[in-house]
């Protein structure tokens, strides 16, 4: 073999074994990308599930406060120096079914710090807003007291493209129009993406979204001041209502008026419906009682949790029976600006 012959095999086996550590060199770097990958996407998973196991924890906790203040254990130290329970003739301890603003589980969010992170979580009033779902009767017919109610909040807040009957066509179960104003399958097929009207209660109240001539900064003033309950009641806890839902209860309340009643509620929250239509705001306008309150039985449980870099979001309705029991209904995880009250230490 000659020495110019043997150079060149040497040479193409050189190449060969460079070709090759090459090769191996990009499968390693790839099984190494690979498997940071899968390392990072579990440590995330990881973090979620800690997350989420602490928000269930904030939410559970949260139900022991209500049931506690079911109890009479949740009111102001003023309410429990008075004695916020009484007894029936019976001698059976009761409650004073009384909620407001001044509550302990009321009146401040809670943060609890954690691990390498913190728990914010808070208790929302459901019933002092209008309840969507009560705008018809177990029957199909219209709730007119609740209907006249979200036509007078409409126009405080502004909101002329979307009327009362539209609300009406997407709970009722017929597929026919609510006089001119309502919209039904007809219209909404019209729209591109098409899509039905609902024809049963609000699930959620995003599903306002979707109502005909409904925009998204119409939805956004709106929104505070309405819930979807699973059911048909129209009882409003007027120590809860705002501004705008106070001036839904008769045309003749002025924006002066509501602002007078609310700081008036804020300062001294009202026992009874009674004490409520004596406010003198109310004073000539005949304002009925019908559908008025001063206690809850829905709540909104929000939960935020920070671990590790990682941010789980946990909003929970829940119902408060009279026996004290607390049923979550639905839990939504994509809700933000969760936690808007002033914040209190647990260690406080």
């Amino acid at each position: 073999m000659s020495a110019r012959r043997f150079t060149r095999q040497h040479g193409v086996a050189l190449i060969i074994v460079l070709m090759a550590f090459a090769l191996g060199s990009i499968l390693a770097s790839g099984m190494l990308s690979r498997q940071s990958i899968m390392i990072r996407g579990a440590t995330t998973y990881l973090a979620q599930n800690d997350a989420r196991s602490l928000a269930l924890g904030a939410e559970a906790f949260a139900r022991q406060f209500l049931a506690r203040d079911l109890e009479g254990g949740g009111n102001t130290p003023e309410e429990n120096q008075e004695g916020s329970q009484g007894t029936d003739q019976e001698g059976t301890s009761t409650r004073r079914e009384v909620d407001h603003p001044s509550e302990e589980w009321a009146r401040s969010a809670l943060a609890l710090p954690v691990d390498k992170g913190v728990i914010e979580a808070q208790i929302n009033d459901l019933q002092g807003r209008l309840n969507l779902n009560a705008l018809t009767e177990v029957d199909g017919s219209i709730n007119q007291l609740q209907r006249n109610r979200l036509q007078r909040l409409l126009r405080v807040l502004e909101i002329r493209n979307v009327r009362p009957e539209t609300f009406v066509d997407w709970v009722d179960a017929d597929d026919e129009r609510t006089g001119a104003a309502g919209a039904e399958d007809s219209d909404y097929m019209l729209l591109d993406p098409p899509y039905r009207a609902a024809d049963q209660p609000f699930v959620s109240v995003t599903e306002v979204r979707l109502l005909d001539g409904m925009t998204e900064a119409a939805y956004q003033r709106l929104r505070p001041h309405v819930t979807a309950l699973p059911n048909r009641d129209d009882m409003l806890n007027v120590n809860f209502a705002s501004t705008a839902v106070l001036r839904s209860l008769h045309d003749r309340i002025s924006q002066g008026q509501a602002e007078s009643i609310r700081q008036t509620l804020r300062e001294s929250p009202v026992e009874s419906v009674e004490e409520f239509l004596a406010l003198p705001e109310f004073a000539g306008l005949g304002l009925e009682s019908d559908g008025l309150g001063v206690s809850t039985n829905f709540f909104e449980i929000a939960a935020r949790v920070s671990v590790s870099g990682t941010v789980y979001r946990l909003v929970s309705k829940a119902q408060r029976t009279r026996n004290g029991t607390i049923r979550i209904l639905s839990r939504d995880t994509g809700r933000s600006q969760l936690i808007t009250k002033e914040q209190v230490q647990a260690s406080e």
